[in-house]
C-alpha cells in the first residue's frame, strides 16, 4: 500500500514542521486519552494512527492551499484536488494507452509511464479521511470525502488502472461455508425385502 506524505517534498522546512507537528500531536493525544480514563488502551491502533496521520496531513494541505482554506469551505473539489495532488507521491506504475505495456500486469521492461497513488490506497484513504472528519464535529450531510464527485473519481480511478495495468477488478462472491451433505435416511423395511 502506498504511503501517503506529509507535507510538500520540494521544501524540507515543511516536512520537518509537519513531522515535529505530526509528533507533538501524538503523544499529547495518547497521553490525554491515558490519563483521561483508565479503561481505554495507551496505544491506539494501527487504523487509528493511519487515520490521525492522514488527517493532519489534509489539514496541513488546507493550511498551504493557496488562499488557505478553513474545513468548513472544504467541498469534495478540494478533495479532489488533495487526491491529485498525492499522485506526485505514488508508487503505482500506470501506463499511458500510448505504452507498449498497456494492459499487461507484468511488463518485461521499464517504461517512462507516470507513477501514480493506487486505487486501493486512494480509496482507503478516503474511507479513513470521512470517518476523521466525522469525528472532528463534522456533519455526514457536510462531509467531503462522502462527495459524489469523490466516489465517482474513485470509480474513474479504478477502473482506469484497471485497464493500464491488465487487473480486472470484479465484484467478489462472498464464499458461504460448506455445507455438509445431508443425511441419508435410514432403510426402509420395503428395501430390505426387495432384496432378499
Amino acid at each position: 500500500m502506498d504511503s501517503i506524505p506529509e507535507g510538500d517534498s520540494t521544501s524540507n522546512t515543511d516536512n520537518t514542521s509537519i513531522t515535529i507537528n505530526t509528533n507533538t500531536s501524538n503523544n499529547s493525544i495518547s497521553s490525554a486519552s491515558a490519563s483521561s480514563s483508565s479503561s481505554s488502551p495507551s496505544t491506539l491502533s494501527r487504523y487509528e494512527n493511519q487515520k490521525r496521520r492522514d488527517w493532519n496531513t489534509f489539514g496541513q494541505y488546507l493550511r498551504n492551499h493557496r488562499p488557505p482554506l478553513s474545513l468548513s469551505r472544504c467541498s469534495g473539489a478540494h478533495v479532489l484536488e488533495f487526491l491529485r495532488y498525492l499522485d506526485q507521491f505514488g508508487k503505482t506504475k500506470v501506463h499511458t494507452q500510448l505504452c507498449p505495456f498497456f494492459g499487461h500486469p507484468n511488463p518485461p521492461a521499464p517504461c517512462p509511464c507516470p507513477l501514480r497513488q493506487a486505487w486501493g490506497s486512494l480509496d482507503a484513504l478516503i474511507g479513513r479521511l470521512r470517518a476523521a472528519y466525522e469525528e472532528n464535529g463534522g456533519t455526514p450531510e457536510a462531509n467531503p470525502f462522502g462527495a459524489r464527485a469523490v466516489r465517482l473519481y474513485l470509480r474513474e480511478v479504478r477502473d482506469s488502472q484497471a485497464k493500464a495495468r491488465g487487473i480486472s477488478y470484479e465484484k467478489k462472491k462472498r464464499k458461504r461455508p460448506p455445507q455438509p451433505p445431508p443425511a441419508l435416511p435410514p432403510p426402509s423395511s420395503k428395501l430390505k425385502t426387495m432384496n432378499k
